[in-house]
């Protein structure tokens, strides 16, 4: 079997086609499978995405990215290679990657959900002969209990902080994450409150079509109005930081996959924390490199090493490749990773950024909420109350 992608120092290439998929440098173009920082950067001098998502990863670049949009399935054909994008079912406009040359068939999956969520379209199993797949959740232990019983447990908790005069802050990704909680939320239930670090997306989410109910910015003014009943969306660079203490006295959680992991939430001293992940859990990792029939599978970034043994021993060409793609945590910068992501050691608009105000350094690690540091912190030694 051939390699029609291969990594090289700007990141995963087709030489056939002369383009890279999620460069890592800036080069002539660039297919972004989604507009999480760690997956799209600055600098290249053409992007080619997902039409759904082309406001989005406008709000990520700027004005001046050279942004073609595609639509899902059309086929971009260069030098005889075929490439077409379809729905991943992470974000808004996130998409898998399909290229074929002379027969052979590459899917590289970028990160991708299999459960269906309300702001994009759903994940679209695809077959191919080779199949360059996530692992950020890749160990058994993360398996995802059904989305409406976690919202139900955040409107519950929402409630109750109301009942008692509690501001409610809920820390979770600026880009993606806080957009599907404010989908899923009961907004009867009070006012809604946006850090500034997620009003650019906010606005591309709903520039998209995207229904989404009525939430203001945290500024002086609507921090005093609603003190005691708000539910605040703030990203975890927050946390801890002098724009927090506005709200209290107040009650504070985190919506992440990290905190199916026993013991996360203790650490980071919140409230509550609610294991709700824009990523593919075990059982979704496994099931679509099933249904992709892959004879061979490239595990990047996350707990590659893991899942890539577990499938050699089902008999499959399985094997960690090593990227700088980083997975959740990474994806408005906000928290270091497991496994093999790196970091890099900025932050993401802690102080409360006004809406359109772009903190330079938003895609990159923040001084906020930490998450589980490698695959030796052990989740399943935490989940046997061994933990720290």
């Amino acid at each position: 079997m051939s390699t029609l992608l291969t990594l090289t120092p700007d990141g995963l290439f087709c030489e056939a086609g002369d383009f890279h998929i999620d460069p890592w440098r800036p080069v002539a173009r660039a297919v972004i499978t989604h507009a999480h920082g760690d997956h799209a950067r600055w600098g290249s001098r053409r992007y080619f995405t997902a039409a759904e998502g082309e406001g989005v990863l406008r709000a990520r670049l700027g004005p001046d990215a050279a942004i073609h949009g595609v639509a899902w399935g059309e086929v971009m054909e260069r030098n005889g290679v075929r490439v077409s994008l379809h729905p991943a079912g992470h974000i808004l406009g996130s998409a898998q990657v399909r290229v074929e040359h002379r027969g052979e068939v590459w899917v590289v999956t970028g990160d991708y959900k299999t459960e269906r969520d309300p702001t994009c379209a759903p994940f679209e199993p695809l077959r191919c002969h080779t199949l360059v797949t996530e692992s950020t959740f890749g160990l058994p232990i993360y398996r995802w209990r059904p989305q409406a019983e976690i919202f139900a447990e955040i409107d519950a908790w929402w409630r109750g902080n109301v009942a008692i005069g509690r501001t409610s802050v809920l820390f979770a990704y600026a880009l993606g994450k806080a957009q599907r909680l404010l989908a899923g939320i009961d907004a009867s239930s009070g006012p809604i409150l946006l850090h500034g670090a997620m009003a650019r997306f906010t606005r591309a989410y709903r520039e998209a079509g995207v229904a989404l109910p009525d939430a203001r910015w945290a500024d002086d003014a609507s921090i005093k109005a609603t003190k005691g009943s708000a539910l605040v969306l703030a990203p975890p660079s927050a946390a801890g930081s002098a724009w927090m203490r506005r709200f209290d006295p107040s009650s504070t959680a985190f919506a992440s996959g990290w905190m199916q992991i026993r013991g996360a939430r203790r650490r980071q001293a919140l409230d509550r924390g609610f294991a709700i992940s824009d990523h593919a859990d075990w059982d979704g990792l496994l099931a679509t490199v099933g249904a992709s029939g892959a004879e061979r599978v490239w595990v990047t970034h996350g707990y590659s090493a893991v899942l890539a043994r577990w499938l050699r021993e089902q008999g499959l060409d399985a094997q960690a490749v090593a990227t700088r793609w980083e997975g959740e945590g990474a994806e408005e910068g906000d928290s270091a990773l497991p496994g093999d992501a790196g970091t890099a050691g900025r932050r993401d608009g802690g102080d409360g950024d006004p809406p359109g105000a772009d903190s330079p350094d938003d895609d990159a690690q923040s001084r906020g909420l930490a998450v589980p540091q490698s695959a030796g912190d052990s989740p399943q030694a935490e989940s046997e109350g061994t933990s720290a």
